[in-house]
């Protein structure tokens, strides 16, 4: 395994998607089949940079400039990825974050105005041009995940569960942006069916993913 690069992949989707519910009991299932696979999320992921997350999704910097979010967040993943994600990919492990660049790209340079090429350049200059191997995108109508927002975690909302069903909207068009310019590692699940379903999907993806790693 020393030789390898390793194997990153990551996992997207609007707020209240589901993305972190399915991929923990996935993860779960397959550590216990044997497979050795290194969790990790963003904004966070490692000391600094959930001090970072801490600043970026306090309810109360409500005043917060989209451009210093924008920063804030490639700052933050810029820490993650030399504490965890390169070291982890380096030894030829297997990295999965909920969570990654697509997520700016989506939010602060779609939904937040920036446009999506600026923040894409901010994000190479942070990561050192490193993009996942690939990407599964949770899809659902944002009006559907901010009702489960309203039903499962209200009083841990963070700032960005507070936006206005627009900005959500837009994170939503953000995303389908995003895959049209950057198709070949997407992968895009319907995240509005019923949770078994999602979850036997997105073990499956996963499973072959790892198996193809594994075996090359």
């Amino acid at each position: 395994m020393a030789d390898k690069k390793g194997l990153f992949i990551t996992i997207e989707g609007c707020d209240g998607s589901g993305k972190t519910t399915v991929l923990n009991h996935v993860l779960s299932r397959l550590t216990k089949e044997g497979y050795k696979i290194h969790p990790t999320r963003e904004p966070g992921g490692s000391k600094i940079a959930e001090q970072i997350r801490t600043i970026i999704l306090d309810k109360n910097n409500i005043d917060e400039d989209v451009r210093t979010e924008a920063l804030l967040y490639a700052a933050a993943r810029r820490q993650h990825l030399v504490d965890i994600v390169l070291p982890i990919l380096n030894r030829g492990g297997i990295v999965v974050s909920d969570r990654y660049i697509d997520s700016s790209l989506a939010y602060q340079g779609y939904a937040r105005g920036i446009g999506i090429d600026e923040v894409y350049q901010i994000n190479m200059f942070a990561t050192e041009h490193k993009l996942p191997d690939m990407t599964i995108y949770f899809n659902i109508d944002p009006i559907i995940g901010l009702k489960r927002i309203s039903a499962g975690r209200k009083e841990k909302a963070d700032r960005l569960d507070r936006e206005k069903l627009e900005f959500h909207q837009k994170a939503y068009k953000g995303y389908q942006e995003v895959i049209k310019k950057y198709p070949a590692r997407f992968v895009i699940v319907d995240a509005s069916r019923p949770i078994a379903e999602v979850e036997a999907e997105v073990y499956f993806l996963l499973k072959k993913k790892l198996d193809e790693y594994l075996r090359g």
